[in-house]
This record gives structure tokens, C-alpha cells and sequence, in this order.
């Protein structure tokens, strides 16, 4: 187990660097010059141009400006912006935020999707499943900014002019009650593939033969849906889950912009449009490991799940 765990925290290395190293190549590629974009419409002096310039290395080759930035990387220093605030301190204060929301999103996707998919798998061929179904089709085909702007209306605006104050709709003052609708909103379209993955892993599962014998042994239903099905069921249901909490937290612009939420979201497009390399970079660098590092986690999560895998 410890040696699979160092082989792949060594292959996230190559990962990490061909992440960042994209990622700075968009940014480096875009038009526009990133000191003149400080000063807005104003005209800066060309000698502190020219200083600005050389202190951040603009002047230089793409792969100098690189490497300048991989070896602080490596060193825990995720650069300055060019404003001279160190990036470190601006994704401290935004990514609780959108970690907040990411979370809020991934557990009510967890409940809602595999609750609603298994509720699903165990009247299937009945007008609840073809409702479920037809609901989770629709839950996808409507954009994520339609979604947002609708709940907000009627479940934020509306409820509150009829006394019902339940769901906040701006900024994170309400504490948790502040990410329920954002996070659902956010979590909208995962909900529904994951309903739609669960019953239809379960209902495999259930025509298999073991799940017929643990029936004619007279197991009680509820052992047997939950113990012997959804256990194996689990498997692809963690994978996904796993590999959409990137999604989650790399996806939340444009809930965050609905909600008002100052996340990571409304930086990274406020830091790609004024070309801050260090903040988009260095958004994207944390990101790439938060989702290297959920995926170790659902890997070691398949042992526990089957106890037939094993890590060699």
C-alpha cells in the first residue's frame, strides 16, 4: 500500500508540470500587455514600465518566465501579483469559499443522486422511475446559469417577500445557509448523471446471481439492497464522484457570480482578464492537486469497498 501511494504521488509530478506549463502558455499567449492593464485607461511612465517589467521577468523568453515560476513553486512561493500582493494570501481568503461551496455541492449530490438513482433501480419499470428519469433529463439540458437565475428567484426572492427567509441569495453572511442553493445549483447537472449512473449500476447488480441467493436465503430486502447491491454498486459511484469534485471546485464561476460568492471562481476571471499569470497559475496548480489528490483517495477507497482489490 505505501509503495502504491509513492508511485503515485511520483506520477502526479509529471501531471503537475504539463498542467502548469499549459496553463502558463495560454496566459503568456493572450493579447494585451499586463502593466498597462494596472493602470486601466491612465498613462504609466515608461521608466516604471520598463522597472515593472524587468522585476517580473516580462522582458524575458516564455520558458525563463517559466522556470522562474516552477522554482518558486517548488519552494512554496506561488509568486506576486503585479500589483504586489503575494498570490499565497489572495487564494487563502478565496479558495474556503469555493472549498465551502465544492463540498456543500459534492454532499448533496452524494445524498440526492444515490438516494433518488436507488430509489429509482428498486421500482424500476414503474411511472416514479420514468418521472425520476425524465426529471434528471431535464436537470441537464437546462444551462447552469438559467438554473441559477430561476432557483434564485423563486426560492430565494419569492419565498422570502412570503415570510420564508430559508435560502440566502448574495455573499456568504447566513453562514452555511449561504452555499445550500449555490451548491445545489452548482451540483445540478452531477446530480442527475449520478441518479442516472446509480440506478442503472444497480439494477445490474440486482439481476446478478448472488443477489438472487441472498433472496432465497430469506435475507431481509433492506440487507440486501444495502449490504450486498449498493456496496457493489458503490465502486463506479465513487470514481465519479471522486473525479467530480475537480469539476466542482474548477466549475464554480459562474455560480459564484450569481451568488455573489468571493471564491477562486471570480478571481481566476478577473486574474485571466488582467493577465496575472501568477494567480491563474497558481489557482490552477492547487486545483490540479486537489483533484490528483481525490483520486488517490477514491482509489484506496476501492479496497475498502471490495476487499478482492488489492494494491501490489
Amino acid at each position: 500500500m505505501g509503495r502504491y501511494i509513492l508511485r503515485r504521488l511520483i506520477q502526479a509530478i509529471p501531471v503537475l508540470l504539463g498542467s502548469t506549463l499549459l496553463i502558463y502558455a495560454i496566459v503568456f499567449a493572450l493579447p494585451g500587455d499586463p502593466i498597462a492593464a494596472l493602470a486601466g485607461e491612465k498613462r504609466i511612465d515608461p521608466n516604471i514600465v520598463n522597472i515593472l517589467r524587468e522585476q517580473y521577468h516580462l522582458n524575458d523568453p516564455f520558458l525563463v518566465q517559466y522556470w522562474y515560476y516552477i522554482t518558486g513553486l517548488f519552494s512554496g512561493d506561488f509568486g506576486t501579483t503585479f500589483s504586489g500582493v503575494r498570490v499565497s494570501e489572495i487564494m487563502a481568503g478565496k479558495f474556503q469559499v469555493t472549498v465551502n461551496l465544492a463540498m456543500t455541492a459534492l454532499v448533496l449530490e452524494a445524498v440526492i443522486g444515490i438516494g433518488l438513482g436507488t430509489y429509482a433501480a428498486l421500482r424500476r419499470g414503474r411511472p416514479v422511475d420514468s418521472m425520476i428519469l425524465a426529471s434528471t433529463l431535464v436537470l441537464i439540458s437546462i444551462p447552469t446559469l438559467v438554473t441559477g437565475f430561476v432557483l434564485q428567484l423563486l426560492l430565494g426572492v419569492k419565498l422570502k417577500q412570503a415570510g420564508l427567509d430559508l435560502f440566502p441569495v448574495a455573499g456568504v453572511s447566513e453562514g452555511w445557509r449561504s452555499y445550500l442553493l449555490p451548491g445545489f445549483v452548482l451540483a445540478g447537472t452531477s446530480i442527475a448523471y449520478l441518479t442516472r449512473l446509480t440506478r442503472g449500476s444497480l439494477v445490474e447488480i440486482l439481476r446478478a446471481d448472488y443477489i438472487r441467493t441472498a433472496v432465497a436465503k430469506g435475507l431481509p430486502r433492506r440487507r440486501v439492497v444495502g449490504r450486498h447491491a449498493l456496496r457493489n454498486a458503490l465502486i463506479p459511484l465513487v470514481t465519479y464522484l471522486g473525479a467530480d469534485l475537480g469539476a466542482l471546485m474548477g466549475g464554480a464561476v459562474i455560480t459564484e457570480t450569481i451568488f455573489n460568492l468571493p471564491g477562486i471562481g471570480q478571481q481566476l476571471f478577473s486574474s485571466v482578464y488582467l493577465r496575472e499569470q501568477p494567480v491563474v497559475v497558481g489557482i490552477v496548480t492547487v486545483l490540479v492537486l486537489i483533484y490528483i489528490l481525490a483520486n488517490l483517495v477514491v482509489d484506496l477507497l476501492y479496497a475498502v469497498l471490495d476487499p478482492r482489490i488489492r494494491y501490489e
